[in-house]
């Protein structure tokens, strides 16, 4: 098992300005798609909290471009958990084209999520959902030791 959690994206045309890179917004929208997907399929259980009172915001999203992509790449969106709080996630991600012989990096981003609970005008800080750190943690960045930080 690899230690990261993985979606597959083909590049559309209409993702693509009219010199045929992808604009800038898409790396984000393929961000968050990977992180409600992962969500939906690994700790479903959320899913139900979310239709209660929890709410994941997010507090901070950015990709760094490495390479440029066009139209009909294939690309794997890789996310791990970079750092876990008491109310906090952080994700990191990898955009990686894919060839026949070849992988190329060519983005990284970076999502950090507030876990909070209450209604819409008055919301406060809240501890991240045990369904949701269990499933995060077989992708933590190993590289981090801010992954592990526990939230007892």
């Amino acid at each position: 098992m690899s230690n990261y959690y993985e979606i597959r994206h083909t590049v559309e045309s209409e993702e693509t300005n009219f010199v045929g890179r992808v604009y800038y917004v898409n790396y984000l929208r393929w961000l968050g798609e990977c992180r409600e997907r992962f969500i939906t399929e690994k700790a479903p259980a959320v899913l139900e909290d979310l239709k209660d009172d929890l709410k994941l915001m997010t507090v901070a999203a950015e990709c760094e471009l490495l390479a440029d992509i066009t139209a009909y790449d294939e690309l794997s969106v890789r996310m791990r958990l970079a750092e876990l709080t008491r109310t906090q996630i952080q994700l990191s991600f990898d955009y990686v084209r894919l060839r026949e012989e070849s992988e190329e990096l060519v983005a990284r981003g970076v999502q950090r999520i507030a876990c909070m609970r209450g209604p819409n005008t008055n919301t406060v800080p809240a501890r991240v959902p045990t369904d949701l750190r269990d499933a995060l943690a077989p992708y933590a960045d190993r590289g981090s030791a801010r992954a592990f930080a526990t939230a007892a």
